[in-house]
């Protein structure tokens, strides 16, 4: 991770944030998210296997964790990384979500899932797979829906070593498996991958 000062990543974040705020007022929807000093602006456009995927997932995780909020597209910050993402899907106590706050604080975050997508895999595979333990994610779901992966690995354990805050077990399994993730257990018989052709 880039090394930046506690004023330049509070600078960071909130130029994210007014970027944030113009994408709303697009058309088209934009998410804005950083990393390793980075401010990354990517048009939003998931295909049918990607959000029928998404669906499906949070739909079991609610059945299984009522008292539980399973947010999808939700703006997420880490007050202490300055860092911003747009998970896929993230679950939180309902209680500590603060519905005047222009993000869900990280910190109060369970699980995330994100979906691969087809167009910018190395986003979750690497750059959220380095970033989200030192946001105090404990626990990473990764779906790989492409051809030649058809895969679900959860990531979790983060701890701190010599190579920083990191995932310190990951667990893989293929579509069909079911998957412990901490508290849930995924039937992933349902997912979709992407078609062949893609």
């Amino acid at each position: 991770m880039a090394d930046l000062t506690p004023e330049q990543m509070r600078r960071m974040h909130d130029f994210a944030e007014q970027l944030a705020e113009l994408a709303e007022h697009q058309e088209d929807q934009w998410k804005v998210q950083t990393t390793d000093g980075q401010i990354f602006l990517t048009m939003m456009s998931p295909t049918a296997p990607h959000g029928l995927n998404v669906v499906r997932l949070r739909r079991q995780i609610e059945a299984q964790t009522p008292e539980l909020m399973a947010l999808n597209g939700t703006n997420m910050g880490d007050p202490q990384t300055g860092l911003t993402k747009v998970p896929d899907l993230m679950v939180i106590a309902e209680e500590d979500t603060d519905d005047t706050a222009k993000v869900v604080n990280a910190r109060d975050v369970l699980l995330v899932v994100e979906v691969v997508s087809r167009t910018n895999s190395l986003t979750d595979i690497r750059d959220k797979l380095h970033d989200y333990p030192g946001m105090g994610v404990p626990l990473y779901v990764v779906v790989d829906p492409r051809k030649d992966k058809k895969t679900v690995t959860v990531h979790s354990d983060p701890s701190s070593g010599p190579d920083g805050i990191r995932y310190r077990k990951a667990v893989p399994y293929a579509f069909g498996d079911t998957v412990t993730a901490g508290r849930w257990t995924l039937d992933t018989s349902s997912l979709k991958s992407y078609p062949a052709d893609w």
